[in-house]
């Protein structure tokens, strides 16, 4: 079903991102973390897309089975890194075959140790570049990033949201921001994209914090800010793994909370393959927002 369709129900939507790991260990402890929350009933789940051959097999394979074994609606991630237009047209094609309607379609990371992106000579330097080929020959389900905070390469927040809209006016259907921990940046965020004309559904990403050093790593890159009383909270604690779990989870579960209370559409978690704290947090979530119940018979 496609995600924009689910995401007009008039309830909040839930949803999980994973990414393809790099060995069959990797994937039996994948498969554990989708059954946990297979349980818990998402709305969709979505799955990162990694650059060159292998690595596009992987996302292309935990895709399909997502949708062939679990029965849930997947959401596949696209980008620009390292491919030509003939072979994001062959994902495109693949993707289709195999019955994925949802496709996110973003610019993508450089790659590591690069020191800017470089688009390939035959590709697309942007990722409403990437949605308007995807729309142009296929169907699918459009979604984009947006950035709450403002994307790390924007010289403006303004400028953000102008290039936000030209993602838009490509095919995008729904958006999903970049992480944050302070959700009056989403409120302002949301509140500004209006008020230029864009419509469309804006999902929060959250991710719980469950390790100190860790999330320090992914705000660096993303550019995303920790308030400072958090802050001070796990520096205090960041020997403590149960400590920095429990806060962060208390975090999340708060911030969740509120969002839905004023009106987000759903939250998307960013899991990083693993269920304990996105399970706890969407457990207590579904206490106030349970599951539509399937009618008798049907």
């Amino acid at each position: 079903m496609r995600i924009r369709e689910l995401l007009s129900t008039g309830r909040p939507s839930f949803s999980f991102e994973f990414f393809p790991p790099k060995d069959e260990a990797g994937f039996e402890q994948l498969r554990a973390t989708i059954a946990s929350l297979r349980e818990l009933h998402p709305t969709y789940v979505s799955v990162t897309y990694g650059a060159g051959g292998s690595e596009r097999e992987r996302t292309i394979k935990l895709v399909t089975r997502i949708k062939a074994d679990y029965g849930l609606e997947p959401l596949a991630h696209l980008t620009c890194v390292g491919s030509s237009r003939g072979e994001i047209l062959q994902v495109l094609e693949h993707l289709r075959d195999a019955g994925v309607e949802n496709v996110l379609a973003l610019r993508g990371d450089p790659p590591q140790g690069a020191g800017s992106f470089t688009p390939h000579v035959d590709g697309f330097a942007h990722a409403s570049d990437l949605a308007a080929f995807a729309r142009r020959y296929f169907h699918f389900c459009l979604g984009g990033a947006c950035y709450p905070e403002g994307h790390v390469e924007a010289a403006s927040k303004d400028a953000d949201l102008r290039n936000l809209q030209v993602k838009i006016d490509a095919g995008c259907e729904f958006l999903i921001t970049q992480l944050f921990f302070d959700n009056q940046l989403y409120f302002d965020f949301v509140a500004r994209a209006r008020a230029i004309g864009i419509g469309v559904p804006i999902v929060p990403g959250i991710m719980p914090i469950t390790n100190f050093r860790q999330v320090e790593r992914f705000t660096k890159m993303c550019g995303a800010a920790i308030p400072e009383p958090l802050l001070s909270e796990l520096r205090a604690q960041q020997d403590d793994h149960h400590a920095v779990l429990s806060l962060g989870v208390a975090h999340a579960t708060a911030q969740c909370l509120e969002l839905l209370h004023r009106g987000a559409p759903g939250i998307h978690f960013y899991t990083l393959n693993k269920s304990p704290a996105t399970r706890i947090i969407l457990m207590a979530l579904r206490t106030a927002y349970p599951p539509a119940r399937t009618p008798a018979g049907s």
